[in-house]
């Protein structure tokens, strides 16, 4: 056991969250996780309505015995938030990580239950804030991170993060080996969120193309593009990605740099967005746009979830000697 101020939050042996990734976060991944030592975090938009949503949350609870979290858009974007706060609520889920949008209201509705509110930021100015609403920890999002990734390095970010702030810093971005975890405890960081790596294993709902591809690419085929979200997201750099190019075009610009129509501009770029990278996702197409960090340089093969883990825990054992300030049993 690894014990650091995530451990002890969540009473979880290794300070590792296997964080929430749209579309490929599941249900039987979280549960892998759990039964691993570690903890899982699923987006609450990857399901489609409340009872799907529910029914996940169910197995769970039946199925596996220790914590997990909920991942919630917080912006106006998400128009199910109010309903997806109550089924967290209900289900008194162990925690939640929010991103976009501030979180006052996430944290208000957990205020009287043992649900834990971590926050992604990617500086000081927003840590700072999420600290003030009574946060718990802050996830910090450095630009190694897959999906919407922060624009500075965990060599900086964490450090600063936790010299400013008193609630823990976990890292996100840039993990892909029990080392890679130990520099960022050593950092400063009390733990990890880690995605990437476990999107080519045998529990996660992807198509076997989506899995092989992040075999076959490696870190620098990550690219950013703004085509997605209108926000730069990571994506890995397939012909078709090649082909459609990563910035938008010049309707697409003038129409989020206009304040009347830019609301609507980035909402309409996200719904395409989000299609194309669902469709790819789970079918064969040549419209490969494939979300993945630069973690998936460590991806060898397709894999069980377990395997995963334990490969981690090994790595972190192997460089426990090199810990500073953390108990290890």
């Amino acid at each position: 056991m690894f014990k650091t101020a995530l451990t002890d939050l969540l009473n979880i042996e290794y300070p590792i969250i296997m964080a929430p990734m749209f579309l490929v976060s599941n249900a039987d991944m979280t549960i892998k996780a759990i039964e691993g030592g570690i903890t899982g975090c699923i987006p609450a938009l990857n399901y489609r309505t409340d009872e799907a949503f529910r029914k996940a949350l169910t197995e769970i609870r039946a199925k596996a015995d220790g914590p997990f979290g909920i991942n919630l858009i917080a912006n106006k974007s998400n128009i199910r938030l109010k309903e997806q706060l109550q089924t967290c609520y209900d289900f008194e889920v162990d925690f939640i990580i929010t991103s976009l949008g501030s979180p006052e209201k996430i944290i208000e509705k957990f205020g009287d239950k043992k649900t834990k509110v971590f926050c992604d930021v990617v500086d000081t100015f927003y840590a700072k804030k999420v600290e003030e609403l009574g946060a718990d920890a802050i996830i910090a999002v450095n630009k190694e991170a897959g999906g919407h990734a922060g624009p500075t390095s965990y060599k900086e970010l964490i450090p600063t993060l936790k010299a400013e702030c008193k609630i823990p810093v976990i890292s996100a971005g840039g993990v892909g080996d029990g080392e890679g975890i130990v520099n960022m405890i050593n950092a400063g960081a009390c733990g990890v969120s880690m995605g990437s790596l476990f999107i080519a294993t045998d529990e996660s709902p992807v198509s076997n193309e989506y899995k092989q591809a992040c075999v076959d690419y490696g870190a620098d085929d990550i690219v950013l593009t703004t085509k997605i979200s209108g926000s730069k997201c990571t994506v890995i750099n397939t012909p078709y990605v090649q082909e459609i190019g990563t910035k938008q075009n010049w309707l697409e610009r003038t129409l989020n740099q206009n304040k009347r129509l830019k609301k609507y501009a980035k909402m309409l770029t996200f719904y395409k967005g989000m299609k194309a990278v669902e469709k790819a996702a789970f079918s064969a197409t040549y419209k490969t746009v494939w979300c993945a960090g630069p973690s998936i340089e460590y991806v060898n093969a397709i894999r069980p979830v377990a395997e995963v883990i334990e490969e981690l825990k090994a790595g972190m054992e192997k460089h426990a000697h090199r810990l500073e300030g953390v108990t290890v049993s």
